[in-house]
């Protein structure tokens, strides 16, 4: 997927695909593909460029760490860089899809290691990087939102949080809901 849609173009054939597969109407993918190819004219977004777009986001705070754990979702083929394909995906499932599509992408998100859990060191790095990038300097409020939140989805006490105790209690928490949704 990585290297196999860098062309400046999209065929129609692909621009049905994305469409059938995210809801969104070919205008808004070719929108979309002309924004992507203005800022990555090779097709391929990079991890440093990645980075420097949500800079621009969130100027007042630091989103490298962030990022070096959300390219991971983006980058599905694992080939070192984000094609138009993977970014148009990870953007549907993460902004317009349903509530358990958001919370299925915000999952792998704090899964770091891919294991299929997270655990109490994947959820302070999401967390403590969630909070410098908007700007938020203080690491205890970060580690006491990360124990809070990872006690209150660790139900069985296992000492992990399986995609399944992560979105049920997600769902049941509107606070919690409303903080994954929005991306973070």
């Amino acid at each position: 997927m990585g290297n196999s849609n860098a062309t400046p173009t999209l065929s129609n054939e692909e621009i049905v695909s994305i469409s059938n597969t995210t809801g969104m109407s070919s205008k808004t993918i070719k929108e979309w593909h002309e924004g992507f190819m203005r800022d990555c004219p090779s097709g391929q977004l990079t991890r440093e460029k990645f980075t420097e777009l949500y800079a621009t986001m969130f100027p007042t705070g630091n989103s490298d760490a962030f990022c070096a754990n959300a390219f991971h979702v983006f980058d599905v083929d694992r080939s070192g860089t984000i094609d138009f394909r993977e970014f148009i995906m990870a953007i549907s499932a993460s902004t317009s899809g349903n509530p358990q599509d958001k919370l299925e992408w915000a999952f792998k998100m704090y899964d770091i290691d891919g294991t299929g859990t997270i655990d109490k060191t994947e959820m302070l790095t999401m967390i403590s990087s969630i909070y410098r990038m908007v700007g938020a300097v203080d690491p205890m409020t970060a580690n006491k939102r990360a124990e809070m939140i990872f006690a209150s989805m660790d139900s069985n006490g296992d000492g992990e949080i399986s995609r399944d105790e992560f979105i049920a209690v997600c769902m049941a928490d509107e606070g919690l809901m409303s903080h994954f949704q929005d991306g973070a």
